[in-house]
């Protein structure tokens, strides 16, 4: 890898997996109207490219008895062969059963994180993930929190530890790589 891969690192599709982290009915509940729209429409979007370009998705549950399942506007996007880590840990990392979903496919070493709580279950998985070697992405428009403020302070500390910030469409696009991918136009599509 060359030094200015290094610096600015893009999402590649044989290399990533995409993390869902709570995304759960009584969490979205308590989220601003307007940023949960956004979170769910981004998560939405990615879950689709990742589908159509064969990259894993992975999700977590958090107390999923108390907090209930992840919402069904998210849920109906996701593979009907596969099931989310059920936690009580905040951070995935922690929760029994999870290493072994992330580890299934041990050359993706791109962890592509959205959900909800971006200041608690987000900002402590990514945490785990820099520790055990993983290059962590996080989808701005795709995770939320219950104050705004919560959320600039988490990507902040996020952007301070190394982990990169970025979109959902600049995500997509760099999975692309290219506008002659076979799964272009409906990746565009996504975003239109």
């Amino acid at each position: 890898m060359n030094t200015h891969q290094a610096d600015f690192p893009l999402c590649q599709s044989r290399l990533s997996m995409l993390l869902i982290i709570d995304a759960q009915e009584r969490i979205a509940a308590a989220m601003p109207e307007e940023d949960l729209a956004e979170t769910v429409t981004n998560i939405n979007r990615l879950s689709q490219a990742a589908q159509f370009l064969d990259i894993p998705i992975i999700w977590a549950e958090q107390n999923p008895k108390g907090l209930g399942r992840t919402v069904e506007a998210i849920r109906r996007h996701l593979p009907a062969d596969a099931a989310p880590t059920e936690k009580n840990y905040f951070s995935s990392c922690t929760a029994p059963g999870f290493e072994r979903a992330l580890t299934q496919e041990p050359d993706r070493k791109q962890v592509i994180l959205v959900g909800m709580d971006a200041h608690i279950g987000v900002a402590q998985t990514a945490s785990g993930l820099r520790r055990w070697g993983y290059q962590v992405f996080i989808a701005e428009d795709a995770i939320c929190c219950r104050r705004r403020a919560l959320k600039v302070n988490a990507l902040e500390r996020m952007r301070h530890c190394g982990l990169q910030v970025t979109n959902a469409e600049s995500i997509a696009f760099e999975w692309l790589g290219d506008s002659s991918h076979a799964r272009f136009k409906e990746v565009l599509a996504l975003f239109k």
